[in-house]
């Protein structure tokens, strides 16, 4: 990358440290609900975007478990297999690429399509309390934008597609049919799971299907509380927030979130245009002035997406470089102080950067870094160099 001078003075290097620290799920559910009142200053976009990272583990690398990790951040968008890799290794200390793998053979980690009908990775401890908290809001929607078969017909193939998946996992082409349209219609109506070795890094395609109640263990969560488990899960990684950004992200309506929060005394801030932020209470808050490390964000991470735009994760102007209509397949993303400053992808073997904008000599220099180091964990044995 270049080097003009320019964001220097303001963007920190890739060892700075966290003084705040990040909020893990066992801690956030032991915490007692505050009132519902204003809480503290008014939130400014430096604030939100310090808080997103503080809760997305981008301060520093975390030392929390793969499980705990995942649970923290609301869980990993994943439609291409290689994502919650990067994800995990950009956010956790000593991450390898087999700790994951392992973490999905032994069913510690569960893939699904879940919120927003898109492929995501969660805890199997909160598995059901995402599929829970989704399903008839998507059942809903499909049939407001799709032409369904009827009732019965739907129950028959279900039915149908229990059965083969009774005795245990199959492949999509092993199912012969029986899974056609397994992202949308089925698979709305049959919980069901991505298995190993598919959806791994060494094998992309997620095609290789379970029952959920078989590979997890049967539903432990009622809607209610997966609902109310999608606005503690979005605001413990993505807070504070408002109601939209809530409902947008878990793929259901602001109504659902608002019913859902009803029994939660939440915290309420103020954001500098006006309007409420909901927030967990003692979730962290780092001081706007906290230095951010320069990190590299896998495909599709959830912290780029329009929900959080809130955040200023994502200058406007850069945003149709990341995702575009004529790029369906996105790019990575450097932050640089926070800030996405560049794209990334994978071209022969080697992480290659693509610059948005120019950057100081020691930014300059915390990228490249970051870039050997993560050129070096899609190498063949996945090594991580970096703190």
């Amino acid at each position: 990358m270049r080097s003009a001078g320019g964001h220097s003075s303001r963007r920190a290097s890739a060892g700075a440290r966290d003084p705040v620290g990040s909020v893990t799920a066992a801690a956030a559910a032991a915490r007692p609900l505050e009132s519902g009142r204003m809480a503290g200053p008014t939130l400014t976009t430096r604030h939100l975007n310090r808080a997103l990272l503080a809760r997305q583990l981008l301060l520093e690398r975390s030392a929390l478990s793969i499980e705990a990790a995942i649970e923290q951040v609301g869980g990993l968008q994943t439609q291409y297999s290689a994502s919650g890799y990067v994800g995990l290794w950009t956010r956790v200390a000593g991450f390898r690429r087999d700790d994951l793998t392992a973490a999905l053979e032994d069913r510690t980690v569960i893939q699904a399509t879940l919120m927003r009908t898109t492929i995501h990775m969660v805890s199997r401890r909160e598995f059901w309390r995402y599929a829970m908290g989704v399903r008839r809001p998507r059942r809903e929607w499909a049939a407001r934008v799709q032409a369904l078969p009827t009732e019965a017909e739907l129950q028959r193939r279900s039915q149908a597609l229990r059965a083969a998946l009774a005795a245990g996992p199959k492949t999509v082409r092993e199912l012969d049919g029986l899974a056609d349209g397994f992202l949308g219609n089925l698979g709305l109506w049959v919980d069901l799971v991505r298995v190993p070795p598919s959806g791994t890094w060494e094998r992309r395609r997620a095609d290789r299907l379970a029952l959920a109640e078989n590979w997890v263990g049967p539903p432990n969560a009622s809607e209610d509380e997966g609902l109310a488990h999608l606005v503690t899960a979005y605001l413990r990684g993505f807070g504070p927030a408002p109601w939209r950004d809530i409902a947008t992200w878990a793929g259901i309506p602001i109504a659902e979130a608002r019913r859902a929060a009803a029994g939660l005394d939440l915290v309420r801030h103020r954001g500098e245009q006006g309007g409420e932020l909901l927030d967990l209470p003692g979730a962290p808050l780092p001081d706007p002035a906290t230095p951010a490390p320069v990190r590299f964000l896998p495909h599709w991470d959830n912290g780029l997406l329009v929900h959080a735009r809130r955040t200023g994760l994502v200058p406007e102007v850069h945003r149709p470089r990341i995702f575009s209509t004529k790029n369906p397949f996105s790019v990575g993303a450097v932050l640089v102080d926070g800030q996405v400053v560049a794209g990334w992808s994978l071209r022969d073997g080697r992480i290659v950067v693509d610059p948005y904008e120019d950057l100081g000599a020691r930014d300059a220099r915390s990228v490249e870094a970051e870039r050997e180091a993560l050129e070096a964990f899609h190498g063949p044995a996945g090594d991580l160099q970096v703190g």
